[in-house]
This record gives C-alpha cells, sequence and structure tokens, in this order.
C-alpha cells in the first residue's frame, strides 16, 4: 500500500536520506574485512542458509544469496499466497529489481484522495509521463521472484517452518524443523523433516515464527482486510489509471480506506490498529463511499492479515535475521511494506554474501548487524517522519480535512511523489518549504476551529 503522505508538511531534510552507492560500497568492504577474521569453511562446502518465506523478503534474499554463492533453501508454505495488500510498488522497484512490465496490471497516474466529507482532490498533475505507481497481485510478484531465485540456484520448498534449534558450540549448525508438503507422499499436514543451516532469514510475516524462536519481541500490528471485486467494463474504465484513498472516521479511525484496480477488477478494503474488532464495519463504509464507482460488482475474493505498525525491538540474534514484515518494516500513515521487504532481504542476504567472502567462510552476527545499520541509516527517518504524520493528520476528521486539504498543493504532490517513486530526496526549495509549513498550520488551525464547531453541534 501507498499514501500520498510521505512528504507533506515537512521540508526536506527530514525526509529519507538518498540510497547513496558510494556508501552502500563502503559498507560492504567493511563487511568484506570482517569475513576475513571468520572461519574459513572445509573445502567443497559452501554456507547454507535458510530462507523462511517466500514474498518479496525472502524472495529477494535467496535469489541474491543464490547468485552470491550461498548454498540457499527457501521455505515457504503457500505458493499461490494471496496476502490482503494494496499492491502498489515505487517505479524505481521495477528497474532496481528488475521486474519484467507483464507484472504490473495498472500503472496508476492518477490518484484521487477523498476527505470525511467527500471532498476529492486529484493527485497526480505533477508526474511526468513515464512516471507511475505500479499495482501488482501479490501472488502474481511473490511466484516470480520465488522462480528467479530458484533459477539463481536456491532450492525451493514448499513446507511449514516450525521452529529452529540454535547451535550448541560457536560456528554449529541451525537445526531447522519443517513440515514438507508433497502430495506424492500422502500424508496430510506434510511430512516432518529438518535441516541443518549455518545461517536463517526470517521472512515468514507478521505472525513470524522465527521471530517468536529468536525472541525479537513483539509489535502492535494493524488489521488489513481486503475485497477482490470484480466490477464491470465500463466502470473498470475509470480505474484504469487511477486509484482512491479514503480517509474518514467511518472507513478507519487510524488509517485510510482504498480502492486499487488489478488487471480485471480492483481491490476494496481499509485498515486499523486500534479498532480491530471493526473492521468489518469499517470495510462496509468503503464499499458504501466506493458505491457508485463499483456498483453491480461481484466480490471473487476475500482477504485479511495484520501489518506491523513498527520494526521489532529485535532483528538480530546469532545467525538469525529477520526482513520484510517478519522485522516490521511497514509504513505507517501510508501502509507502503513491499519495496522495503524486497529491499531488506536483498540487504540481509548481500551482507551476508560478504561477510562469508561469497559462501566460503562462517558468517558472526557483526556481519548481519552491518545490514540493520545500513538498512536504518537509509530508511529510519522514513518511519520516524510517517510516524508523525499519522499522528497529526489521523487523529479527527477535521484534521483528516485540512490534511486532503494540502494534498491540492503542486509543490506537496511533487515532493512526495519524487520520495515514493525514487526512494531519494530531490531537495526543495527553501522558500517552497516555509510556504508548505505556513500551509500546513493554516490547514491545522482551520481543522482546529472546525472541530470546535462540529463539537458544538453535537453537544
Amino acid at each position: 500500500m501507498t499514501s500520498l503522505s510521505s512528504a507533506v508538511a515537512f521540508p526536506s531534510s527530514c525526509r529519507a536520506r538518498p540510497a547513496g552507492g558510494n556508501s552502500r560500497r563502503a559498507a560492504r568492504l567493511l563487511v568484506a574485512r570482517a569475513a576475513a577474521s571468520s572461519p574459513k569453511l572445509p573445502s567443497g562446502r559452501r554456507l547454507r542458509v535458510a530462507v523462511v518465506g517466500g514474498g518479496p523478503a525472502g524472495g529477494a534474499a535467496a535469489e541474491a544469496l543464490a547468485k552470491g554463492g550461498v548454498e540457499t533453501v527457501l521455505i515457504e508454505r503457500k505458493m499461490d499466497n494471496c496476502k490482503p495488500c494494496g499492491g502498489a510498488i515505487p517505479l524505481c522497484m521495477v528497474s532496481e529489481f528488475d521486474l519484467p512490465l507483464d507484472l504490473v496490471d495498472r500503472k496508476v497516474r492518477k490518484m484521487k484522495m477523498i476527505s470525511p466529507s467527500n471532498v476529492a482532490v486529484d493527485i497526480g498533475r505533477t508526474l511526468a509521463p513515464h512516471e507511475y505507481i505500479g499495482m501488482v497481485r501479490r501472488e502474481v510478484l511473490d511466484d516470480y521472484l520465488r522462480t528467479r531465485a530458484k533459477s539463481a540456484g536456491a532450492e525451493v520448498l514448499n513446507g511449514l517452518f516450525l521452529r529452529y534449534e540454535a547451535p550448541k558450540e560457536p560456528n554449529g549448525s541451525y537445526v531447522v524443523h519443517y513440515n514438507h508438503y508433497d502430495s506424492s507422499n500422502g500424508k496430510v499436514g506434510g511430512e516432518k523433516r529438518s535441516l541443518e543451516v549455518d545461517a536463517i532469514v526470517g521472512a515468514d510475516g507478521a505472525n513470524s515464527r522465527v521471530a517468536k524462536d529468536m525472541g525479537a519481541g513483539d509489535y502492535e500490528y494493524a488489521i488489513a482486510f481486503q475485497e477482490r471485486v470484480k466490477i464491470p467494463d465500463d466502470k473498470m474504465v475509470y480505474y484504469e489509471e487511477r486509484a482512491e484513498m479514503y480517509v474518514g472516521d467511518d472507513v478507519s479511525p487510524d488509517f485510510y480506506g482504498w480502492v486499487f484496480p488489478k488487471c480485471d477488477h480492483v481491490a476494496v478494503g481499509t485498515g486499523t490498529v486500534t479498532h480491530k474488532a471493526d473492521i468489518k464495519k469499517f470495510q462496509a463504509a468503503t464499499r458504501l463511499r466506493a458505491k457508485d464507482k463499483i456498483e453491480g460488482g461481484k466480490i471473487i475474493r476475500v482477504e485479511a492479515h495484520p501489518i506491523p505498525e513498527h520494526p521489532r525491538p529485535k532483528r538480530v540474534s546469532g545467525r538469525v535475521t529477520l526482513v520484510g514484515d517478519a522485522a516490521g518494516y511497514v509504513t505507517k500513515c501510508s501502509g507502503e511494506g513491499i519495496y522495503f521487504a524486497a529491499k531488506s532481504g536483498r540487504m540481509a542476504a548481500e551482507a551476508i554474501v560478504a561477510g562469508s567472502a561469497n559462501g566460503t567462510r562462517m558468517v558472526e552476527e557483526s556481519d548481519l548487524r552491518k545490514y540493520l545499520a545500513e538498512f536504518d541509516r537509509l530508511y529510519w527517518p522514513t518511519y520516524k517522519v510517517l510516524d508523525i504524520l499519522q499522528k497529526v493528520f489521523y487523529r479527527s476528521n477535521a484534521a483528516r480535512e485540512a490534511f486532503v486539504e494540502m494534498c491540492a498543493d503542486d509543490y506537496v504532490q511533487k515532493m512526495t511523489f519524487d520520495s515514493y517513486l525514487y526512494k531519494r530526496v530531490v531537495p526543495g526549495n527553501p522558500l517552497d518549504d516555509i510556504k508548505l509549513a505556513v500551509n500546513t498550520i493554516g490547514s491545522l488551525v482551520r481543522a482546529t476551529a472546525l472541530r470546535r464547531e462540529m463539537e458544538k453541534v453535537t453537544l
């Protein structure tokens, strides 16, 4: 999922720092030097890593590990998994992860942000002709990344991870226990198996069993609820290049509702952290807000899933690390997670490859911690800014009205899209930053006044 909120009301110095190539190369050199002191593996033996989970994080990690000379086993329990996800990916992900364009169902160039009072603001005016937000189906994207990992040399197993046993001596093996699913053996629930590995990458989502085993700690989470709706062809024309986002207490007290286009249907959904028991009520309200545009549609699939709200307290323990949703890499306010999942999976894998000298040496916890340090350096400001935005603009309907009003500003749109599409900072104009700050204060003042008047009416 994504939102037009990653740059609103914050000067460029507060936004995510650019993913500079020089700093990344320097970090890899440090990892490589650290690897020189770790034990060399016996001749003919490669470092062996288990990647648990086959979503964007696991697929990207497994591919990078296999390409880097590491013996890789990817374990995924559900090969046709359809996660209730808006499915929005930034433009830079298409090139950075070399994704074929036929994976992208729709190229969204227009967005409507719709306020609690149904004031609609058109967003996308600042996009260049070649720019767009990609809309994908998770089952298609995930399968592609797993297949590519397999082509790179990773072994892909259909199985359910159960638990792992930590080594009893330094540089000993981790024992991974899992249920192996194989229709040919006729065993209901799978066949219990185990394998020995040198390191584990936990990419098994918000309910990560790897995280539980390593004592990673809990985090607050949202419940996302989504319905895939097949609407008449004439109505689908409206959503050909358009997505919609609805804000208001009716659709979510702390998140937003969405209508995102897919290949031949739309995904209609919402999410909440604070009122999980009311999620179906919020979903009904989202459908009601979009009623005229999806009228005559047929629900073809219903999906629900937890989404983390902040990174876990612990993301590395020994030679085990977490990536993607398992690590908690979903941004507040926007709910974006696909890019950060794939990016974290690749970064963790690259740290293991470098730390093991392409699979010829044992890795250490310090190698994995370098992945965390680089990821946090690059993206921690984004998470903090969006956390603040959510607290400021999602706290009341009046504040949401102010937020939608601000989204009409061309400068806000340009800075937001530049930040989202490329995951880098384009320096802002200081005068425009000052103007934006003033307009933000004005919008919030008007929102506060409106809220007070509304309270008078309801008393």
